[in-house]
């Protein structure tokens, strides 16, 4: 069963539909003390960083979503949900995040349109990773985003797109996952990844 973290800011139905697609076991998550009944959380969201980070904080969810990766279990945080777990964030001002991965989320500059909105391609860095399991290089995905991750370590970096630049799009680090495209929203790509992420929920990818 994946809990998926209801915090006030995910798109919660898209994604609730793809898991459905996928016969995946799910229940909506805002209670502390109930995170530790799932095999897995995704951690979606849509939505500024700071009033991201002060709802969590208002449930009290902050502490028991560290605990729960520190237990080694997976976590894959979604958009927003994948910059909530680095270091920072400069959206509206200087925001602490999580603290899973180390890096922060800056907003786009330079003369092209923001947000960055629409399919774009993959370029896989570790294309043996399980979460890739069937994922190809060049297998496009849908973004929606001004703010993009600047991640402290490459060897979190998994595969990357081009907007102007290179962004960081798929993230790990042990069990924590972070996608800043939205899966839900990508075809039979996203379909895939999330089935992955599933699969190492369960234990059946490693």
């Amino acid at each position: 069963m994946i809990g998926v973290i209801d915090y006030g800011m995910g798109n919660l139905y898209s994604l609730g539909k793809a898991l459905e697609r996928l016969s995946c076991a799910y229940e909506l998550a805002s209670e502390a003390e109930k995170l530790d009944r799932y095999d897995g959380l995704i951690l979606p969201g849509v939505g500024a960083f700071g009033d991201a980070m002060r709802n969590i904080r208002t449930l009290g969810l902050e502490t028991p979503i560290r605990r729960y990766a520190e237990s080694g279990r997976p976590i894959l945080g979604i958009c927003l949900g994948m910059q909530l777990l680095f270091t920072a964030s400069e959206e509206h001002g200087q925001h602490e995040g999580l603290h899973l991965l180390a890096g922060e989320a800056v907003r786009f500059r330079g003369d092209f349109k923001v947000p960055h909105m629409g399919w774009n391609q993959l370029r896989l860095k570790k294309a043996n990773h399980p979460l890739l399991a069937e994922v190809r290089d060049g297998d496009y995905v849908y973004f929606v985003h001004s703010y993009h991750v600047r991640v402290q370590d490459d060897a979190d970096l998994l595969a990357i797109t081009d907007y102007h630049q290179d962004v960081t799009a798929i993230v790990a680090r042990g069990n924590v996952y972070g996608m800043q495209f939205h899966p839900e929203k990508s075809g039979e790509t996203g379909m895939r990844l999330l089935a992955n992420f599933a699969g190492l929920c369960e234990g059946v990818l490693r």
